[in-house]
């Protein structure tokens, strides 16, 4: 019987081995088609005008990264140090502000009982359903009539708004603070605002972190709200500013493609580098509500 049923695992091992082979080729490709922009970015960025333009990226010629640095850190005063400031303040104080009232709404939804609580959240949850360019022309009108147009305010005003947080926040309570420990407070006699500065907003520093991370990304590759909303160019965020020197290049300076993709490849660094700095507290906080 042994011997009858031999032959058969010879086709079963190919059959094994081939199916192993299409992952692994699937897996290959898919890899390629995710970093290849990426590797193609960054040795572009080392590139002059003429090397980028003519398509030789990956040839050893053509390289001038030090003229791309200085020149990206010179052009037009040295806006774009300008540029990578605003950005920065944009993004962190918005990130900063949007996660602490993400935090303190998604922890009330959870912890406290009141008239019509889920039809408000699901309001909220509607709102997660919108699009976000689609709430942009009716943000400008409101901000033309609060005179805020061309201003920072127009840019962080809306940026720590936001409801899938404010859902992120709601699941991370209920994993991570326990309604027993919220009672024992009120039994020693903490305030309301005690209680969540005291206990919620520790318990919750992984949600915290996770949601401004997210709304750290989001407004720094935000674009159509500052297309919108500023017309001076010492206000533009990075993202903005590039797409103007890239437009440029399409008109009539070409020899900007080399300071567009440069300070694209800078402007990728705070976010990376955040990423990889907080990434023990996002990570865990990818697991809320895995154990109970």
């Amino acid at each position: 019987m042994t011997a009858a049923t031999a032959p058969n695992r010879g086709p079963v091992r190919n059959r094994r081995t081939m199916s192993k082979a299409a992952v692994n080729a699937a897996l290959v490709l898919a890899a390629l088609y995710t970093f290849f922009p990426l590797v193609w970015m960054l040795v572009a960025a080392a590139k002059d005008p003429t090397g980028v333009m003519s398509g030789q990226v990956f040839t050893l010629r053509h390289f001038s990264l030090s003229a791309n640095l200085s020149g990206l850190l010179h052009q037009d005063g040295g806006i774009y140090l300008r540029w990578f400031g605003n950005s920065l303040f944009y993004a962190g104080a918005g990130s900063v502000v949007c996660a602490l009232v993400s935090i303190a709404a998604g922890y009330a939804f959870h912890t406290y009982e009141f008239p019509g609580k889920e039809k408000l959240f699901g309001v909220v949850l509607l709102g997660v359903l919108v699009p976000s360019a689609a709430t942009v022309l009716p943000m400008y009108l409101l901000a033309s009539k609060a005179h805020l147009v061309n201003t920072v305010w127009a840019i962080l005003i809306p940026s720590v708004v936001n409801p899938f947080g404010v859902y992120l926040a709601r699941v991370f309570s209920a994993g991570y603070v326990p309604g027993e420990v919220i009672e024992a407070a009120r039994v020693d006699g903490a305030s309301e605002l005690r209680i969540f500065r005291s206990v919620g907003l520790p318990m919750l520093k992984s949600g915290f972190t996770t949601i401004m991370l997210f709304q750290f990304s989001a407004i720094w590759n935000g674009f159509f709200l500052a297309l919108v909303m500023l017309s001076n160019q010492r206000l533009y965020p990075v993202s903005l500013g590039l797409y103007m020197w890239n437009d440029s290049v399409a008109q009539d300076a070409p020899s900007m493609i080399s300071l567009v993709i440069c300070g694209s490849v800078v402007a990728v660094v705070p976010v990376v580098l955040l990423f990889l700095s907080l990434q023990r507290f996002w990570r865990a906080g990818l697991t809320a509500g895995s154990i109970k």
